[in-house]
């Protein structure tokens, strides 16, 4: 394909904004349009955003034969039935995280995907970034020896209480939406997890505002991980070794100023200086690449549904954890 692939928002959500930002760097995509359930909406955000098309309706947009890629944004409730309608309409899929809400939603948009002969991907964006790739290059070259530990966290104050995240029906909870990504990251790094364990604090509404865990690997490995939408910002990770210690700061927006991977042997620290291209431009490329070339694109089919597997053994270990007992009166 020689011209530029033109892409369609599914539905208006706030993180479109960095979609459309990072499609400015491209030479090989552009933003065409937004969908919404209402028109009118769709009209102002195209309006505001400088794009030509505005469709009262998702089907709308996925009867346009212009559009070539879909971003689908929506809440996680909704990911696995409009990526696959969008796959049967032809259109390739960058879907948000998490792709699904179950292994059998996952397998069902990729067998969509497989009969349209379109490319389907789960959006992942740190997954793209030179220092996720640089620490996994690390790791297998033995820089801090042979890894142990893996201890994340990824934490918000989420306060706004009408936020579709704290809808169950909508997917919502903060394993699924934060603790995805030290999930994908022990994933990454050490493989399958043997044998998973979860703690979970409920919020009012029946999502977990809280969760904690605990992954077992091969090899004597171990990782833990907290996420949360009542604690204070944390976005970190550390992978602990024999030899040394590899420190993640703004682990999960490595494209942020404030990010840095430093490596820790003994009392010296070096704090590693890569390039630091927009995440978001670099998944936009990355699912271009796949489309035009038919290599897998970096998040694989395989590791979504590793990833979408290990958060349901966790929410399913957590739902039967029994209550810490009482202390006798």
């Amino acid at each position: 394909m020689t011209a530029p692939f033109n892409w369609g928002l599914l539905g208006t959500a706030r993180i479109s904004g960095a979609i459309l930002t990072a499609m400015s760097l491209s030479a090989r995509g552009v933003v065409l349009g937004v969908a919404s359930r209402d028109a009118a909406r769709a009209r102002a955000y195209a309006a505001e955003k400088g794009l030509a098309r505005a469709y009262g309706g998702y089907e709308a947009m996925l009867a346009d034969r212009d559009i070539h890629i879909v971003y689908n944004p929506l809440p996680n409730s909704l990911h696995a039935e409009w990526s696959i309608k969008a796959l049967e309409a032809g259109k390739h899929v960058l879907c948000e995280k998490p792709f699904a809400l179950s292994v059998a939603e996952v397998d069902a948009v990729f067998a969509a995907a497989r009969r349209a002969d379109r490319v389907a991907a789960e959006a992942f964006m740190y997954r793209h970034h030179p220092r996720l790739l640089k620490v996994k290059e690390m790791l297998d070259s033995g820089a801090i020896g042979a890894p142990r530990l893996l201890r994340a966290a990824f934490s918000i104050k989420l306060n706004r209480p009408a936020d579709v995240r704290w809808d169950p029906r909508l997917g919502g909870g903060a394993l699924w939406d934060l603790g995805c990504y030290p999930v994908s990251l022990a994933r990454y790094l050490f493989g399958a997890p043997k044998r998973v364990q979860g703690w979970q604090v409920p919020a009012p509404s029946g999502v977990d505002e809280t969760f904690a865990a605990t992954l077992e690997f091969s090899g004597q490995r171990l990782a833990q991980f907290d996420c949360s939408y009542r604690l204070a910002y944390r976005s970190q990770a550390e992978i602990v070794g024999e030899a040394g210690v590899i420190r993640l700061e703004r682990a999960f927006q490595p494209s942020q100023p404030q990010a840095r991977l430093v490596l820790q042997r003994g009392e010296q620290e070096e704090v590693l200086e890569l390039d630091n291209p927009s995440m978001y431009w670099l998944e936009i490329e990355d699912l271009h690449d796949a489309i035009l070339t038919g290599a897998p694109p970096r998040i694989t089919p395989a590791d979504t549904r590793g990833h979408i597997e290990t958060i349901a053994q966790l929410m399913e270990s957590a739902r039967f954890t029994p209550p810490p007992a009482r202390p006798a009166a």
